[in-house]
C-alpha cells in the first residue's frame, strides 16, 4: 500500500478511488502549511498537486521516496520536471482534461468584451435606460481571432471560434507551418507580428518559459489592432500587467480578460483599479465542475497505474 499525499483540492470521488487501495492523505490546505507539507512529503510515494504547490527546492529534496508527481492541470511551471526525472520521479499532467473549460472561457470572454452590454443590470434595475450607450457593441462573427500557441487548447478554441463565424490565425513556434491541424481546422498559420497586428481578439496559449516571459510587453501591446481584446488563460508573466492597464485606460485596447498573474494569489494591484472593460478572474478558466471531475479522475487513474 503506497502513501499518497494530495496538497490541493481534488474531486472527492477521485480521492476515494485512490483511498480504496492506498494510504491517502488529502488536505486541500496543506499547500499553505509549509512545515507540515515538508514533513508529510518525506513519507510520500506519490504527491498530487495543482498549480500552487512548488515541487522544487526544499520540497523536492524532501520527496526522497516519491515515485510519482500528479498534476491536477496541464501547466508544469510549478514543478522542477528535470529535477523530478533525475530522481526517478514520473511527472503526470492532466493533458486535455480541462481543455473545453478553458476554450469556453476564452470564447465567452471574447463575446462579453466585444459586445460590452452585460454590465447594465444595476442601472436598468434602478430605472436608468442606457440603451444608446450600449448600442455600439461588436459581434464576434466575422472578427479575426489570433492564437498565440496552437496546441490542444488553442485548437479547441479555434474550433469553437470557427463555428461562430470567426476567421482564425495562429502562431506556434513549436509547430511546423504545414502541420495538418491548421488545414483541418481552417486556421491560417502566420508569424507572431502578423497575428498581433491582424487580430480583433488575441488569446494566449503558451507555457511560461524564458522565451515567453514578458512576451506581451508594452511594445507588443502597442502593436495590437486598435480596439482589440487580449485574453490570457495561459500563465502570468507572459503579459506586462501595468502596460496592459495603461493601454486599457488610454482606450487603445477594447478590453482584456486576465485569468493568470505574475503573483498568485494576486495582491492589491493599483494598476488595475478603474480599468475599463477589464475582466479579472482568479485562475479559474480551467475549473468547472465537469473539468474538475475529468482532471481528478484522470490523475487518480494514472497515478494508481504508475504506482502499480
Amino acid at each position: 500500500m503506497a502513501r499518497i499525499v494530495i496538497t490541493e483540492f481534488m474531486d472527492e470521488r477521485a480521492v476515494a478511488s485512490l483511498a480504496a487501495a492506498h494510504d491517502v492523505l488529502y488536505d486541500a490546505r496543506l499547500v499553505d502549511d509549509a512545515p507540515r507539507l515538508l514533513q508529510e512529503a518525506r513519507g510520500a510515494d506519490a504527491i498530487i498537486v495543482r498549480n500552487r504547490t512548488q515541487v522544487r527546492g526544499e520540497l523536492l529534496a524532501a520527496l526522497a521516496r516519491c515515485r510519482v508527481v500528479g498534476r491536477l492541470g496541464v501547466g508544469l511551471d510549478n514543478i522542477d520536471v528535470a529535477g523530478c526525472e533525475a530522481r526517478g520521479m514520473q511527472v503526470i499532467p492532466a493533458t486535455g482534461a480541462n481543455a473545453l473549460s478553458v476554450a469556453e472561457y476564452v470564447i465567452a470572454s471574447a463575446m462579453l468584451l466585444l459586445r460590452g452590454a452585460y454590465v447594465s443590470t444595476a442601472e436598468v434595475a434602478s430605472g436608468a435606460w442606457p440603451r444608446t450607450a450600449l448600442s455600439n457593441g461588436r459581434e464576434i462573427g466575422g472578427k479575426t481571432l489570433g492564437l498565440i500557441g496552437f496546441g490542444g487548447i488553442g485548437q479547441l478554441v479555434a474550433k469553437l471560434a470557427r463555428a461562430l463565424g470567426m476567421d482564425v490565425c495562429a502562431f506556434d513556434a513549436m509547430m511546423d507551418d504545414d502541420h495538418p491541424a491548421y488545414a483541418e481546422l481552417g486556421v491560417r498559420c502566420a508569424g507572431l507580428d502578423e497575428v498581433i497586428k491582424a487580430s480583433d481578439v488575441i488569446s494566449l496559449h503558451v507555457p511560461l518559459v524564458d522565451s515567453t516571459r514578458g512576451l506581451f510587453d508594452a511594445a507588443r501591446i502597442a502593436a495590437m489592432k486598435p480596439g482589440a481584446v487580449l485574453i490570457n488563460t495561459a500563465r502570468g508573466g507572459i503579459v506586462d500587467e501595468p502596460a496592459l492597464a495603461a493601454a486599457l485606460r488610454e482606450k487603445r485596447l477594447g478590453g482584456a480578460a486576465i485569468d493568470v498573474f505574475g503573483t498568485e494569489p494576486l495582491p492589491a494591484a493599483p494598476h488595475f483599479q478603474g480599468c475599463p472593460n477589464l475582466l479579472l478572474t482568479p485562475h479559474i478558466a480551467g475549473l468547472t465542475a465537469e473539468a474538475n471531475d475529468r482532471v481528478s479522475s484522470l490523475i487518480a487513474q494514472r497515478v494508481a497505474e504508475a504506482l502499480r
